[in-house]
């Protein structure tokens, strides 16, 4: 099977089918939460408790997009199209595998993990406890996607996720009212919608692979070359999640007021941040083709316009959130405090906006290279000398959101300077591709 692409695509041509896929997981959840809003307090506490640790299972376990991603892109740029497919292959065993751990886990863990997020034994302990159980079982399924994107972004065909994806996504969007309300399940009918849209979207990946008439057998010398990278971004991701709970665990220290500020303004960078991320995957993709054909000048040059694609839009960001720093908090709060401590954070996230912009779009530089060990080394050490300290003396020292998201800035402007100085070397175009055959 050939490219769907006519010729070399574009960063755009790439970054944007990448972030409608992106972007489709966190829509439906925000229905999902509408929905399940209409049942009351305790159902939309059991899902934000349940759904939460789902959500983080799933942010760490995201190597399996990423990770295979470069690896199938080294195989397809030089010229191994069956390469980049088994990759794939080998990428949905590891997933199906994990899955079934992960899922034991919960099966097993969700009653204590659920009690403990809810602050103890309680109504909406036990709601989350039960949507979780349920909607525990499409994890398999949501890693064989994320396998799924992975190679098929390697082989530069990122329309098809979106089909994928998106047909899954819709799938559970007309589900989900009718199982919650119409059918009368109630949250349980929200966690049903999410694994029958999960098997649709896998479903349609392990087609897409069985189509390439791959050989399925597992080899666990490729499997094994995959988990290196994982662990690299695995580690890195955990140390984010744990910066952004210490973040939070301050700014809820610090007063009510304080901490929903941090919610609004965290959930935005959030968002913001997927947006800029589409840049990453692009970079991924062009640069593992271009190392994989033998052409550094290319991975360079690429480096360079991704990066200007990420501080332009990045720039343009900031200038919007300025412009309607006065418009868009009070659409979250009509709390005159809260709304109060959300313009002074304005001032942090419209700033980062620009920084943020080149540094994600640089990360995807480094993972195309293979350069993991060095983005992961480069993450924990920003977190733990700019991000994580500022964030715990905050408290103490009375610096409230300022110095958490002082913090923020520092964490990124540290990783800013990290990949600049990478980027300007030689050594990530010569970084060890951990291709297995």
């Amino acid at each position: 099977m050939t490219s769907r692409f006519s010729g070399p695509p574009s960063v755009l041509g790439l970054a944007l089918p990448a972030l409608v896929v992106l972007a489709a997981e966190p829509l439906y959840l925000l229905v999902d939460t509408a929905v399940v809003g209409n049942l009351g307090t305790v159902a939309l506490g059991g899902l934000a408790v349940g759904g939460g640790l789902l959500a983080w299972s799933a942010a760490l376990l995201n190597f399996l997009a990423y990770g295979t991603t470069a690896r199938a892109a080294r195989r397809a740029g030089a010229g191994d199209r069956a390469g980049a497919v088994a990759e794939g292959v080998q990428a949905t065993w590891l997933a199906a595998g994990l899955g079934l751990v992960v899922l034991a886990f919960f099966q097993v863990a969700a009653g204590p993990f659920t009690r403990l997020l809810a602050g103890g034994a309680g109504p909406v302990a036990e709601a989350g406890e039960e949507w979780l159980r349920v909607a525990s079982l499409g994890l398999p399924l949501l890693l064989i996607s994320l396998a799924g994107n992975g190679w098929l972004r390697g082989v530069q065909e990122l329309r098809r996720p979106v089909r994928f994806v998106l047909a899954g996504s819709l799938l559970s969007l007309v589900l989900c009212p009718l199982l919650v309300h119409t059918a009368g399940w109630g949250l349980v009918g929200s966690a049903v919608a999410n694994v029958l849209g999960q098997a649709v979207t896998a479903a349609l990946f392990l087609r897409a692979l069985v189509r390439e008439g791959a050989g399925w057998r597992p080899r666990f010398g490729a499997v094994l070359s995959q988990l290196v990278i994982g662990r690299d971004l695995l580690l890195r991701a955990a140390v984010l999640q744990v910066s952004f709970l210490v973040a939070a665990g301050v700014a809820a220290r610090t007063g009510t007021a304080q901490l929903g500020a941090h919610q609004i303004a965290l959930q935005l960078f959030f968002f913001l941040a997927l947006v800029l991320d589409a840049y990453a995957i692009a970079a991924q993709t062009l640069v593992g083709h271009a190392l994989g054909a033998g052409r550094p000048a290319e991975a360079r040059a690429t480096a360079r316009r991704v990066a200007l694609w990420g501080l332009a839009t990045g720039t343009g960001v900031a200038a919007l959130l300025l412009a309607l720093r006065g418009v868009l908090p009070p659409l979250f709060t009509d709390d005159p405090a809260v709304v109060d401590q959300a313009l002074l954070v304005w001032w942090f996230l419209a700033a980062m906006q620009p920084l943020a912009g080149v540094v994600f779009a640089l990360d995807g530089v480094l993972m195309g290279a293979g350069d993991v060990g060095y983005l992961r080394t480069l993450t924990i050490g920003s977190a733990v000398v700019g991000f994580l300290p500022l964030s715990l003396l905050s408290g103490p020292l009375d610096w409230g959101l300022a110095g958490v998201w002082t913090g923020l800035c520092l964490f990124i402007a540290f990783r800013l300077v990290g990949v600049l100085v990478r980027v300007a070397g030689d050594r990530w175009l010569t970084a060890p591709a951990t291709v297995t055959a």
